[in-house]
C-alpha cells in the first residue's frame, strides 16, 4: 500500500496545473465566444459593425448566414456572419 500514496502525490501537481490552465485560458475564452455569439444574434438593421478586415459598415438586412451591409451610399455587399468582429456603439 505504500505505492498508492505516491501515485496521488505524483498526480497532484498535474491536477493543480490543469486547474490553473482551465481558469486562466479555457474559461475566459468560452465566455468571450459566448458573448460574441450573442452579439451576432442581436444584430439588426441600422447597426454599425466592424468586420475582421477592418471595414466599418452599416447593416442593411440581417439574414440567416449572411448579412447585407452598406459600405457607402452606393455599395451594398453581402458578408458572412463569421467575419464580423464587433458591433460599434455610437
Amino acid at each position: 500500500m505504500q505505492g498508492g500514496g505516491s501515485i496521488v502525490t505524483s498526480l497532484l501537481p498535474l491536477i493543480v496545473l490543469f486547474g490553473i490552465f482551465y481558469f486562466l485560458v479555457i474559461r475566459p475564452q468560452q465566455k468571450q465566444a459566448k458573448a460574441h455569439k450573442e452579439m451576432l444574434a442581436a444584430i439588426k438593421k441600422g447597426d454599425k459593425i466592424i468586420t475582421n478586415g477592418g471595414l466599418i459598415c452599416e447593416v442593411v438586412k440581417p439574414e440567416e448566414d449572411f448579412i447585407k451591409v452598406k459600405l457607402n451610399d452606393d455599395t451594398v455587399v453581402k458578408i458572412s456572419r463569421d467575419y464580423i468582429a464587433k458591433k460599434v456603439d455610437a
